[in-house]
C-alpha cells in the first residue's frame, strides 16, 4: 500500500495511525496558490518570498482518476520514446515512482541523466535543486523539466548567495589568502547537493566542490588535501556526522549562524576550526530522535537501526548503520537472514523498501506518517500534464540556469562526479551479508 494511500485511510477513519497534519489528504494542488512548503515535514518552515510557485493546472489533470493518470503517462511515454528520460528520487511517492526511468538518490540521478544525451527532455522527478543541477549537466539543446515548480527544498533555502558572500568575506578578512607551507589555502567551501545552482557556482569559483550524502566522506578528504579547514553549507548534520566519522572532533566544528556576527563565534574559535558548520538542516531527518531508537530496541533487541546523515548527531550515534539513501537500501538488500530495520529516513523510501523486502521487518522509526513536503507535491496530474505537453511539442515547467552560474556550477559539479562515494561504517557488526550490489535502474 503507499504512503499516498495510507494517508487517504488514516484520514478518514479506515485505518490507525497518525500523519502530522491532516491537510496532507487534500489535493496536491490546494497548495499551489499558497506561499509555503505545503504539508508534511517542512510545512513549519519559512519560504523566501522569491521561492517558485507552481500555477494552476488543467482541470482535466486534477479530476482524473489514478487509473485514468497513470494510462495517460504510459502512453505519452510510450509516444516519445528515447526522446524524454523521467528520473525519480527514491523520496517521491509510489504513484509516480513507478513511471520512472531512473530511480535513485541525488548522485545516481545526477549520473543518470548523463547517460541519456540523446533524450530531449529530462523530466526530473524530485525538487527543484535537482532540477537545476540536471540543466547545467546537461547538454544545452535539452530541455530540464520539473513536473510542479513547487517542489523546492526548505533545506536549500535555508542558505542562500548572499549570506554565503558575506561569510566568505568575514572569514576571508579573518584567515586570510594565502596557502599555508603545504599549498593549502585557508578554506574551501563545501556545499551540499541540497542547494541552490547559484551556491554551486560559488564553490566552483572559490576551489570548493559539491557533496552528496554518498560521496561526502571523499568529497570532505578531497577538500582537506586542499585546505586547511572547510566551509559546509547549508545541512549541518550531514557536516558535522561525516566530518566526526573521519576523526574531526565536535569542538572543531562551530556552527555558522549568517545573522550574527562571525556566525556567532569568537576569532579563536574559528581559526582552531577544521569545518565550520552552516545553520542548516532537513526536516524530515530532524524528526528522528534517540527514544525512537530506544523504543525500537525496546521492543526487538535484534532490531538492526539504520539512519541517513541529515539526522542529528545523537542519533546517528546512536544507530547502527548511517548512510545515504541508496547506502540504506544496499544495507537492507546485502541482508540474507529476515531481520527487523527501524529505517530513520523519508516514508516513501521505507514503505517501498517494506513492500520490495517483504522477508524482513522494516518499519519507519517515526510512527507519525509525514512525508517530505515537498517530494510529496510531484503528483501524477503533474507528471501526466507535462509529458502530454512534450507529445504536443510544448515544453512546460522548464528549469533554466543561467550561462555565467551553470559555467562555474559546472565546475563544481563535475569536481563532485569525480568523488566517487564510500560508506561510513556502520558503529557495529551486521548479521552475515552478501557483497553490497551496485545502484540500480528502474
Amino acid at each position: 500500500m503507499s504512503i499516498a494511500t495510507t494517508i487517504d485511510l488514516i484520514s478518514n477513519g479506515r485505518a490507525a495511525g497518525s500523519t502530522c497534519t491532516p491537510d496532507l489528504a487534500a489535493p496536491t494542488w490546494t497548495f499551489d496558490a499558497r506561499p509555503g512548503y505545503g504539508p508534511g515535514s517542512s510545512m513549519s518552515d519559512l519560504i523566501p518570498t522569491s521561492a517558485p510557485r507552481q500555477g494552476v493546472i488543467p482541470e482535466e489533470y486534477r479530476t482524473a482518476s489514478e487509473a485514468e493518470l497513470h494510462a495517460r503517462i504510459e502512453a505519452a511515454k510510450a509516444t516519445l520514446g528515447d526522446r524524454v528520460v523521467v528520473l525519480g528520487h527514491f523520496y517521491q511517492r509510489d504513484e509516480v515512482v513507478r513511471h520512472a526511468d531512473f530511480l535513485g538518490d541525488s548522485f545516481q540521478l545526477a549520473n543518470a541523466a548523463l547517460t541519456r544525451p540523446d533524450a530531449e527532455a529530462i523530466v526530473f522527478c524530485g525538487v527543484h535543486f535537482m532540477a537545476e543541477t540536471a540543466d547545467v549537466l546537461a547538454r544545452p539543446e535539452q530541455h530540464v523539466i520539473l513536473p510542479n515548480l513547487a517542489a523546492g527544498c526548505s533545506m536549500a533555502d535555508m542558505a542562500d548567495i548572499d549570506s554565503v558572500e558575506a561569510a566568505w568575506e568575514q572569514l576571508e578578512l579573518l584567515y586570510g589568502t594565502e596557502p599555508d607551507a603545504d599549498g593549502r589555502v585557508p578554506v574551501i567551501p563545501v556545499t551540499y547537493m541540497n542547494s541552490a545552482a547559484d551556491l554551486k557556482a560559488f564553490c566552483g569559483r572559490h576551489g570548493g566542490i559539491v557533496c552528496t550524502s554518498s560521496n561526502a566522506a571523499t568529497v570532505l578528504e578531497w577538500a582537506f588535501e586542499r585546505g586547511q579547514r572547510v566551509l559546509f553549507f547549508p545541512d549541518q548534520h550531514l557536516g558535522r556526522n561525516t566530518a566526526k566519522a573521519m576523526g574531526v572532533t565536535t569542538d572543531r566544528m562551530p556552527m555558522w549562524n549568517p545573522r550574527k556576527p562571525l556566525g556567532g563565534n569568537d576569532a579563536a574559535t574559528l581559526q582552531a576550526a577544521q569545518v565550520v558548520l552552516w545553520h542548516g538542516f532537513c526536516s524530515v531527518h530532524r524528526r528522528f530522535t534517540v527514544e525512537q531508537i530506544e523504543q525500537a530496541r525496546a521492543a526487538d533487541p535484534d532490531v538492526v537501526v539504520v539512519v541517513h546523515p541529515e539526522c542529528p548527531m545523537e542519533v546517528v550515534d546512536a544507530a547502527d548503520v548511517a548512510g545515504s539513501t541508496d547506502l540504506i537500501r544496499k544495507v537492507v538488500a546485502a541482508a540474507e537472514e529476515p531481520t527487523t530495520f527501524a529505517i530513520g529516513t523519508e516514508i516513501n523510501m521505507v514503505n517501498r523498501l517494506a513492500a520490495e523486502f517483504p522477508q524482513h521487518d522494516i518499519s519507519c522509526l517515526d510512527p507519525v506518517v509525514c512525508p517530505c513536503s515537498t517530494m510529496y507535491r510531484i503528483h501524477p496530474g503533474y507528471l501526466a500534464w507535462v509529458l502530454e505537453a512534450l507529445v504536443r511539442g510544448e515544453v512546460l515547467n522548464e528549469v533554466r540556469v543561467p550561462d555565467d552560474i551553470a559555467a562555474d556550477a559546472r565546475v563544481a559539479l563535475e569536481r563532485m562526479l569525480a568523488a566517487r562515494p564510500r560508506p561510513l561504517a556502520p558503529s557495529r557488526p551486521l548479521a552475515p551479508a552478501r557483497p553490497l550490489d551496485a545502484g540500480r535502474e528502474a
